[in-house]
């Protein structure tokens, strides 16, 4: 006799060199879409504009006396994607909160966890008239809990919320002429908070810094059908004293929406950090989940 309740199918590849964890603790924004959100109407307006769409996705599989083998085996990750813009005539303001956290639990054996991301992007813009507006972005990125690597037994944790903490900061000119890119360029400082955990950080003697540099941020979002919606966003980061050294982020999310409440989601992150590690670190998912849109 076998039991089977199937709400997802989730496939999830991983290689990333330290570990895994920190992959997932640094997955991009767009990484946690889940739904075709209709584009705003460009004529309105010193308005604020809220929006929430929510995901779970859940896979389960459990057997009983069934001979060929097999594991009961429950995996599952949420996911939360909110903003609260502001339009007006001359200035403009993006707040976006990306959440996601997920678990696996095979057979008889601990759940571990399989995402475990925390992303806060707020810039501001100023109208000029030009192609070129002027703007200035704050990014935040940690980890929601404690993450483990589980490369060795027993697992050891290596992050937790802001242990470490990523903070940007960027001033420059932002060009959104057109109707599905956007890039931006900008004189930026990057700050990197650590207490217990310091592995991934450039020096553990000294876990807190702030370096200078130079950020570039571009995203393109395109519609190749009806229901189907690919995002693409690339992030690059390089210091004053090594221009020679760029970190690299590549996000990238195919969505297909089936209906109202259900979406096929395909993810590939690739991130290489030098301080953290010195090979590309990359992520793939496949997820079917139940998608919930408030507003």
């Amino acid at each position: 006799m076998i039991k089977t309740i199937l709400l997802s199918f989730v496939c999830a590849a991983s290689l990333s060199l330290p570990v895994k964890t920190y992959a997932s603790a640094m997955a991009s924004p767009d990484s946690s879409k889940t739904a075709i959100v209709p584009p705003v109407r460009k004529d309105t307006v010193n308005i604020w504009i809220p929006t929430m769409v929510t995901g779970l996705n859940l896979s389960q599989i459990a057997f009983s006396n069934w001979t060929q083998g097999g594991s009961n085996s429950l995996a599952w990750t949420a996911n939360a994607n909110l903003g609260y813009d502001y339009k007006g005539t001359t200035w403009g303001l993006v707040n976006h909160l990306q959440a996601s956290y997920g678990r696996t639990k095979l057979g008889g054996q601990n759940s571990i966890l399989t995402d475990n991301n925390l992303m806060l992007t707020n810039v501001l813009t100023y109208d000029i008239g030009w192609p070129t507006n002027p703007f200035f972005s704050n990014t935040i990125i940690t980890a929601i809990t404690t993450g483990y690597s589980y490369s060795q037994t027993p697992a050891i944790a290596v992050a937790d919320f802001f242990d470490p903490g990523y903070v940007t900061q960027s001033l420059g000119l932002s060009y959104s002429e057109l109707k599905n890119f956007s890039t931006r360029l900008g004189i930026a400082a990057q700050e990197v908070f650590a207490n217990r955990f310091r592995t991934f950080v450039k020096s553990p003697t000294i876990p807190n810094t702030v370096q200078g540099g130079i950020q570039s941020v571009s995203q393109g979002e395109f519609t190749i059908a009806d229901n189907i919606l690919v995002t693409s966003g690339l992030t690059l980061f390089s210091r004053f004293n090594s221009l020679d050294v760029w970190d690299v982020r590549w996000d990238n999310l195919i969505v297909a929406k089936v209906n109202s409440f259900i979406n096929v989601n395909f993810t590939y992150d690739l991130v290489y950090m030098k301080d953290q590690s010195l090979r590309t670190q990359m992520k793939e998912g496949l997820q079917v989940g139940i998608v919930y849109t408030m507003f």
